[in-house]
C-alpha cells in the first residue's frame, strides 16, 4: 500500500507522540521532514521543524479518527 500524509506537526517530539498513539492502536506510521521552508537550514537535518506523519493508505480513516479535532 502507498503511504499517505495523515497530518503535519510542529516538530519531531510531537511526531513521536502522535506515532506512539497510532502504534498503540495498531496503526503503523512513520514521519519525515516536510519541504516547508526548504533550504532555510542549508539542508541540515535535525529535530526542529515540521514533520509529516504518514500511514498506509488503508489505515488513513482509522488514523484520522484517533486524532483530536
Amino acid at each position: 500500500m502507498p503511504l499517505v500524509r495523515l497530518t503535519v506537526v510542529a516538530d519531531e517530539v510531537e511526531a513521536e507522540v502522535v506515532c506512539g498513539l497510532l502504534r498503540t492502536n495498531g496503526i503503523a506510521c512513520n514521519y519525515r521532514s516536510t519541504d516547508t521552508a526548504a533550504g532555510a537550514r542549508d539542508g541540515a537535518a535535525g529535530p526542529v521543524g515540521p514533520r509529516e506523519i504518514v500511514v498506509d493508505e488503508a489505515d488513513l480513516d482509522a488514523a484520522r479518527e484517533l486524532l483530536p479535532g
